[in-house]
């Protein structure tokens, strides 16, 4: 593995900044992040953000069913050249992530996703793979540290956010790794948190109710210093104040309660409680 640095100097390149890119330098890192997914060579495996093919050089060893999704044009032929001869076994497309066709790669086959996420699009990647997990067994993460914890902190906590519930009622969530900040290039200024996703696949929400809850999550997390019943009126779901307060007493919920307080559990019977009264508004 050259270093990402030498690479970039000799091409007269540089890290974009507005592509969050901070590449995975240490191969020694990279070997434990792709150990710890448990991939087999029958996995199917998405990549997002490959850069210069840290963690792609490895996973390609493994599997011959890998797909990377590189935005990034100009590091395209840099990538290609670090994966030397196994190149011919991978898949890339010169895409946006946010843009990409994701039933297209998974071709009907579960996925495995992996990736070094480009820190300014982290939030935007997770929400669309939840939305399109029915394609996606398990996914493995690095984030921020900090948007890390937050995405697995609990009811009560400071931390605990819109997409806190968001994931945790898609996924299990477990840690895997912390990775230091001499580990990439250029060195961020953070330390970084590789994250677990299990997918569960068994919904109990129809699509419909589904995209309601997460309407209701983000509703009640629109104004997370006042009650429930005051941040999810009016706002861009223009929710009248009587009927939220009538779904939250259906739903068992004290209105002056805030939304970092409510458990997944109680978001969905909120979500429930709702859904009818706004059917018969309409």
């Amino acid at each position: 593995m050259t270093h990402p640095g030498v690479l970039l100097k000799r091409e007269k390149l540089f890290a974009g900044k507005e592509m969050g890119q901070n590449f995975l330098s240490d191969p020694g890192t990279a070997h434990m992040i792709v150990q710890r997914t448990g991939i087999t060579a029958e996995s199917k495996v998405l990549e997002i953000g490959p850069g210069l093919g840290a963690l792609t050089r490895h996973i390609c060893r493994i599997t011959p069913d890998l797909t990377v999704v590189e935005k990034d044009s100009r590091i395209i032929p840099l990538l290609k050249e670090e994966l030397e001869g196994e190149v011919n076994k991978v898949q890339i497309l010169n895409q946006d992530i946010l843009k990409t066709d994701i039933p297209e790669i998974a071709q009907g086959k579960e996925m495995v996703v992996i990736s070094n996420l480009p820190y300014n699009i982290s939030s935007q990647i997770l929400f669309r793979l939840i939305k399109h997990r029915s394609l996606i067994s398990r996914a493995y993460l690095m984030f921020q540290k900090e948007l890390a914890e937050r995405i697995m902190a609990g009811p009560g906590s400071k931390s605990y956010s819109r997409l806190s519930a968001v994931a945790q009622y898609a996924a299990k969530i477990q840690h895997v790794a912390e990775i230091k900040p001499a580990a990439f290039f250029p060195r961020p200024d953070v330390d970084s948190t590789v994250v677990s996703f299990e997918f569960f696949q068994d919904r109990e929400l129809s699509e419909e109710t589904e995209d309601l809850l997460f309407s209701v999550i983000k509703a009640a997390f629109s104004k997370r210093r006042k009650t429930l019943k005051n941040s999810m009126s009016g706002g861009e779901m223009g929710w009248k104040k009587p009927m939220v307060g009538q779904a939250l007493e259906a739903a068992g919920i004290q209105p002056e309660r805030r939304a970092e307080t409510l458990t997944v559990e109680e978001f969905k019977a909120l979500t429930l409680a709702i859904e009818p009264l706004i059917e018969a508004s309409a």
